[in-house]
């Protein structure tokens, strides 16, 4: 069986589920499916730190699945814009996991990652595989990778 990492942009996924379709991601059914086809080496979910107890209960719920649940500072800023994103973080992990595994998987539409994919498919053996609301992800991103899914019922709750 083939192994995957499996690296998930959580407020992405949040956001464009919620977005599109008024529900939210079943990241349990997620994991049985892939768990069906692969051999899962890492697991891992880029949050924002906890503010209230419905996200602490999400990421508790993420980490009892077996995610690995990296968390940053939501950060507002003196001009009223803000930031909590994870997109370096996420390259960083991706680039020093692609060469050991045969395939990764990105659940995000965010087409920042374009180029990221674009040099996992130049430099190592590692299928690129993204996951994500097709209306609200970036055809770039798409385009760079062997396989995009979207998600569609199945995996909404």
């Amino acid at each position: 069986m083939n192994t995957l990492a499996v690296f998930v942009d959580v407020q992405n996924i949040y956001y464009t589920c919620r977005q599109a379709y008024g529900k939210s991601f079943n990241y349990r059914q997620l994991l049985k499916n892939l768990q069906q086809k692969y051999t899962i080496s890492s697991i891992t979910a880029y949050a924002i730190a906890p503010k209230d107890d419905g996200q602490t209960k999400f990421q508790d719920a993420l980490k009892h699945m077996g995610f690995n649940v990296k968390t940053k500072p939501y950060i507002q800023r003196s001009d009223g814009s803000a930031k909590g994103d994870w997109d370096v973080g996420i390259t960083i992990d991706i680039l020093e996991l692609a060469p050991d595994v045969d395939a990764i998987l990105l659940l995000s539409g965010d087409g920042d990652f374009d180029l990221l994919m674009q040099k996992i498919n130049q430099k190592t053996h590692c299928e690129t595989h993204v996951l994500s609301v097709i209306d609200l992800t970036a055809k770039s991103l798409i385009d760079s990778c062997h396989q995009h899914q979207a998600i569609d019922s199945s995996l909404l709750f």
